[in-house]
């Protein structure tokens, strides 16, 4: 099977995949500090944006989703069935960012509250990127219904 990825499509993806999951820490963040009055990332004393914790937090969620593109785009070009591996891979990590917060010996709003907030960030990297998946993978044979005027490969 003659495997092909639009990669330009993919990493355009990969890079709005990047800032929703950005946005989603934020928005975490926010919703805990906030309205919950739970610390997630950072001292009390910090507020509801909080320090550098919550830029870094944010940034290192954009990164993720960043590795999460480079191993779909892999699983792509190498492996048959990519996006349903690529969907157990992603529930699998998003699930040790859950496991790993409740693990630890703070206060349990904080534990949950940072679980959750890894629950979002993960799902939405996991979605977003499935969805990028199902329109950058080509193959050599076009079937009618899944091709559009002008396209050579089928999806």
């Amino acid at each position: 099977m003659n495997r092909q990825v639009k990669a330009g499509t993919l990493w355009a993806g990969g890079a709005a995949s990047a800032c929703v999951a950005a946005l989603v820490a934020v928005v975490g963040i926010l919703v805990a500090r906030s309205l919950v009055g739970v610390a997630v990332l950072a001292p009390e004393g910090e507020g509801a944006w909080g320090g550098a914790d919550t830029v870094t937090y944010a940034l290192g969620s954009a990164a993720v989703a960043v590795l999460a593109t480079a191993l779909l785009h892999v699983l792509l070009l190498t492996t048959p069935r990519a996006r349903l591996f690529f969907g157990w891979i992603g529930a699998l990590v998003t699930a040790i960012g859950i496991v790993v917060p409740l693990s630890l010996s703070v206060d349990l709003g904080a534990r949950l509250a940072t679980a959750l907030i890894n629950l979002a960030i993960g799902f939405s990297i996991v979605v977003t990127l499935l969805g990028v998946a199902r329109v950058v993978a080509l193959s050599g044979e076009a079937r009618p219904h899944d091709t559009w005027p002008g396209q050579p490969y089928s999806l």
